[in-house]
């Protein structure tokens, strides 16, 4: 895409009460992308206030109110659009979109003990991993590269060298010779999950 083409906003990812992070990811970067527009998401990460005009207010003043009272309002709005219906009931009184935010945060992603949990289990899940016969790397890959990201989310580290590690280790006989190539020629400790 140029720099010509215009940016086409795609519809904000629906949140429904689970898979909390993974909405809040995607939601944070389709804010983002209004950056050149409206800067949504400085509405959502700072609660500024709005004052209103002096008297005899300049042209500038007005456009400047006008422009930050329009991104609270889209920002509030894009957040009352992200959500399910049953989750908008409970939060469509709340009056800012910086309010919103941390109440879907408080609500639903839970504290650090919570997410430690949340990550053992994830982590638990990915050491169960064996490739089936039927899958190809790519798809073996992506299935661990899933519940890694989401290890990630969780505030949690996972390196790339233990997804490769993993693969290495629980590859079908099919793929015996291919790692012993790699291990002929690469540095396993180095070597990148693309490769």
């Amino acid at each position: 895409m140029d720099s010509e083409t215009p940016y086409i906003a795609l519809a904000p990812p629906v949140f429904d009460g689970d898979n909390y992070h993974i909405w809040a990811a995607r939601m944070e970067a389709h804010m983002e992308t209004h950056l050149e527009t409206n800067d949504l998401w400085e509405a959502i990460e700072e609660d500024y206030e709005v004052f209103p005009l002096p008297a005899n207010p300049i042209m500038a003043q007005i456009k400047n109110q006008n422009k930050r009272k329009a991104r609270k309002s889209k920002a509030k709005a894009t957040l009352f659009a992200a959500v399910s219906q049953d989750i908008f009931t409970r939060i469509m009184i709340i009056k800012s979109a910086f309010e919103v935010w941390n109440f879907l945060k408080d609500e639903y992603e839970g504290d650090e003990r919570i997410k430690g949990m949340q990550a053992m289990n994830l982590i638990r899940e990915f050491e169960m991993q064996k490739m089936k016969e039927s899958e190809t790397i790519k798809e073996y890959a992506n299935k661990l590269l899933s519940i890694a990201n989401k290890v990630r989310l969780l505030g949690s580290e996972f390196s790339d060298s233990r997804i490769v590690q993993k693969i290495l280790v629980t590859a079908p006989e099919k793929f015996e010779a291919s790692i012993a190539s790699l291990e002929n020629t690469k540095d396993l400790s180095k070597i990148t999950l693309a490769e």
